[in-house]
């Protein structure tokens, strides 16, 4: 990125020079941070999100979005979070949500600390938000926040949790998002063991 691009932007001057940008870039109150490409397995939980909800939301007020819409959180930032449900009338042509109700990330090892630390922060003082789900990419695993009146809690869920959004009137397994994904244990499991016959 040119050293030019990290002066201090506004909101409105980074909306103006991303929509002139070929990559996605999210604004973190200063400047665009550029999105970098993601796995397989993230790939497949962000799929698998999108059936999840898509199907679950069908005829109901509120609709999933995925990793192309941006989201507008406390202090102006912007950022384009894995998959969102929004619960309000959006315009078809809008570029950047206001109020969204759940927000989901897949952790990635470059961005977990972001997403655990600054994102969960920036959410937590976002009033639509109602739930932030971090999603582990290396095994069956979520944390998940919740607003409840003034204060954050969160839970840890695991491969046989059930994943409750009571926000949208959802709820599914857990592994359901993990579908079609193979994790080392897994195939270590299926190798036979040395001496093994095979």
């Amino acid at each position: 990125m040119n050293l030019a691009l990290r002066k201090p932007m506004t909101l409105a001057e980074f909306l103006a020079w991303e929509e002139r940008q070929p990559l996605r870039y999210e604004f973190d109150g200063v400047g665009p941070v550029a999105m970098t490409g993601g796995t397989f397995a993230h790939a497949a939980i962000q799929r698998n999100l999108a059936i999840a909800l898509g199907g679950r939301l069908r005829g109901k007020p509120c609709q999933f979005a995925g990793s192309d819409l941006k989201i507008q959180v406390a202090d102006g930032h912007i950022r384009y979070p894995d998959g969102i449900v929004v619960c309000s009338p959006v315009d078809r042509k809008a570029t950047v949500v206001h109020d969204p109700v759940v927000v989901f990330e897949v952790l990635s090892p470059s961005t977990a600390a972001s997403d655990r630390i600054v994102k969960a922060l920036e959410y937590q003082a976002t009033p639509s938000i109602r739930r932030y789900v971090m999603l582990e990419q290396d095994g069956v695993g979520a944390t998940v926040y919740a607003r409840t009146g003034d204060a954050w809690t969160h839970d840890i869920l695991i491969a046989d949790s059930l994943m409750a959004l009571p926000e949208i009137g959802v709820e599914f397994p857990l592994a359901e998002l993990y579908e079609g994904i193979g994790f080392d244990d897994e195939l270590d499991a299926d190798r036979p063991s040395p001496g093994e016959p095979v």
